[in-house]
């Protein structure tokens, strides 16, 4: 009997290694490389899960090229998800068809909850909902607490053995199809070959895996959940999927530095990567796409978290924005975009005495560095001192902000908190901050301005280059173009 092979891959980038080393010649990270035991010779039904139908002697799959001029690129109709975020961060217009999605996230943000629930509004589309954490009853109980005319769709079958039997109890008389849902299937298994014998049976049109950590494969002899039955079984389905079979989501589970659980070469494998994130302590959630190859991984979805499930936030820039009764200094309000959507956020800033000898800076939401670049420009082209003091900036909600626009309402929080000036509740910001002053020109102009107006904001500061851009006489908010931070400061603070 053949012994496993034994290799080595880096849990940061996935460099293999024939040998252990301390420091990844790739990435250059310490103790990154985790020991993988890989069988001789994988079982049938794992290793032709996904296999192409064999065309040679000896059942041997042989593959011949094909010049490109021949390979059809007609454009398959998307699955649309009944969902607008979710639809928007995959691409726009839903699921693509034979796609393996990987979904992850912290404990108990919700990412079941959102599969869920947006396989249930699914009304012409067969789905397998493979589980592996939690029972057939437990996913019933969710299942009537996000749509109660849902949750009574749920078919849910329990595995014994080889055989699928329906439960009894409570979820007797549970129909597999009704006019007011989809036909939901539940299966509660952990092994991988049993999975694809569900699937051969059923014929879904989509399959949920909750969670890939639980799914284990028989050609790999370790625990489920450790790096090589993971990588085994994504490369597994990948096959699968790719080779003609249903559309896969598989959610999975993160570490406590807060990247994905599991070998680096699993978000390689798959062909979108979904960041579900937020603070438990928030009601708001952010859905990002970290890799997407049929779309752009700039989009971000935005969700509320409420008693009966995760609402679509639509129109972020109405409850990001605090309705303050009084003046209150430290406060601006920035135009942002992420992907295509424009909104606007509210940014507050606390500038105090330091009390040790060493100044604080802290950022909630905004990238550390920039924070502390943006307080050196204040000190070198505009004169404002701040080396003694304490800045803390938090960016409200709970987002995490990307865009370089925020520079200009930043700074402006920052000296609004100094001097204790309060800003005008009616003024939008956005501009990018170079490191001369200068205010350099942004993205989408046209969309930040419209964004601004029909929020009822009377005027917004823009860079002076944006301005040739746009005519100012096609909106009725009031356009007030800026070279450097200097004119921004004389505008805000006369």
């Amino acid at each position: 009997m053949a012994k496993d092979k034994v290799m080595y891959v880096c849990d940061n980038c996935g460099q293999e290694s024939a040998k252990w080393l301390g420091k990844c010649p790739s990435c250059g990270q310490w103790n990154t490389f985790k020991e993988f035991r890989v069988a001789p010779k994988p079982s049938v039904s794992a290793r032709q899960g996904g296999s192409l139908p064999a065309s040679g002697e000896g059942g041997r799959t042989v593959s011949r090229p094909i010049p490109l001029s021949q390979i059809r690129a007609d454009a398959e109709p998307r699955m649309d998800l009944q969902d607008p975020e979710l639809n928007r961060v995959l691409g726009g217009g839903g699921l693509v068809p034979g796609s393996l999605v990987l979904l992850g996230g912290e404990p108990g943000i919700g990412k079941s909850t959102l599969v869920l629930q947006t396989i249930l509004r699914l009304t012409d589309k067969k789905v397998l909902y493979v589980s592996g954490e939690e029972s057939a009853r437990q996913l019933r109980l969710r299942a009537e607490r996000l749509k109660p005319s849902l949750g009574e769709t749920v078919a849910t079958q329990n595995t014994i053995g080889n055989e699928s039997l329906p439960l009894r109890g409570d979820l007797e008389g549970a129909s597999t199809e009704s006019s007011e849902g989809a036909s939901v299937l539940v299966i509660c298994d952990t092994s991988l070959e049993s999975i694809f014998q569900h699937i051969e049976a059923e014929k879904p049109d989509l399959v949920v895996v909750d969670s890939i950590q639980t799914i284990a494969t028989e050609t790999v002899e370790s625990s489920p959940g450790s790096l090589s039955q993971i990588r085994e079984c994504a490369a597994a389905l990948l096959r699968y999927t790719k080779s003609g079979g249903p559309s896969i989501i598989l959610i999975g589970h993160i570490t406590k530095e807060g990247s994905l659980a599991g070998p680096k070469v699993l978000e390689h494998i798959v062909d979108t990567v979904l960041q579900f994130e937020g603070d438990q302590h928030y009601l708001y959630r952010i859905l990002r796409a970290q890799k997407n190859r049929f779309g752009s991984t700039s989009e971000l979805g935005i969700y509320e978290m409420r008693q009966d499930g995760l609402r679509p936030v639509t129109n972020p820039s109405e409850l990001l924005l605090s309705d303050h009764q009084e003046d209150l200094s430290g406060i601006a309000i920035a135009d942002v975009v992420e992907g295509v959507r424009p909104f606007l956020i509210e940014v507050q800033a606390l500038v105090s005495t330091a009390a040790y000898g060493t100044a604080q800076r802290s950022a909630t939401g905004f990238d550390y560095r920039r924070l502390n670049m943006l307080l050196a420009v204040l000190e070198k082209r505009v004169g404002f001192k701040l080396a003694q003091k304490d800045v803390f900036l938090n960016i409200a909600g709970g987002l995490r902000v990307t865009d370089t626009a925020t520079d200009l309402a930043v700074i402006a929080a920052i000296l609004s908190s100094n001097t204790d000036t309060p800003l005008d509740h009616d003024t939008a910001l956005c501009g990018e901050v170079g490191l001369s002053g200068e205010l350099r020109p942004v993205s989408r102009i046209e969309q930040r301005i419209a964004e601004a107006q029909r929020l009822g904001f009377s005027r917004i500061l823009i860079p002076a280059a944006n301005l040739k851009a746009v005519n100012p006489h096609d909106y009725s908010i009031q356009l007030v173009p800026c070279r450097k931070v200097e004119d921004a400061f004389r505008a805000l603070f006369g």
